[in-house]
């Protein structure tokens, strides 16, 4: 096997002399980012106003792009724990409520059936005292 002679050479730089010579901003092997605009793409009147008209479009439930997505979002904002905290209340108390009004049914229910059969002892104690005498 024949040994073959390489040669190497270095070119070198001085601080100066590189920044000239070297391109360092990578321009190459990335796109630059588009610059981000001043003055916002959509205005808050804007985005109702596309809400309106998507509102159907919309799914109602999903993780994302939904309106559950939209009620969760704005809930988790503007304090919607509260929200729900009051509502699971008054739901606690309509559940009481249902329950005492089940009772007094129920009670009511059995002095009507006390009431009925008072009322045949009464009518057989009047006809065996009218029968006897």
């Amino acid at each position: 096997m024949a040994q073959e002679k390489i040669i190497l050479s270095k070119t070198g730089y001085n601080p100066t002399q590189f920044s000239k010579v070297i391109n360092t901003t990578f321009s190459q092997t990335v796109s630059p980012t588009p610059p981000i605009a001043s003055n916002p793409i959509a205005t808050v009147n804007d985005f109702f106003n596309a809400y309106d008209t998507l509102f159907f479009s919309i799914p109602i439930t999903g993780e994302t792009n939904s309106h559950e997505y939209l009620v969760k979002r704005s809930s988790e904002y503007v304090g919607g724990e509260s929200i729900n905290e009051t509502i699971q209340a008054l739901i606690n108390e309509i559940n009481n409520l249902r329950a005492e009004n089940l009772e007094t049914f129920t009670q009511q229910n059995e002095l009507i059936k006390l009431q009925s059969e008072n009322e045949l002892l009464k009518a057989q104690i009047s006809a065996l005292s009218g029968s006897s005498s």
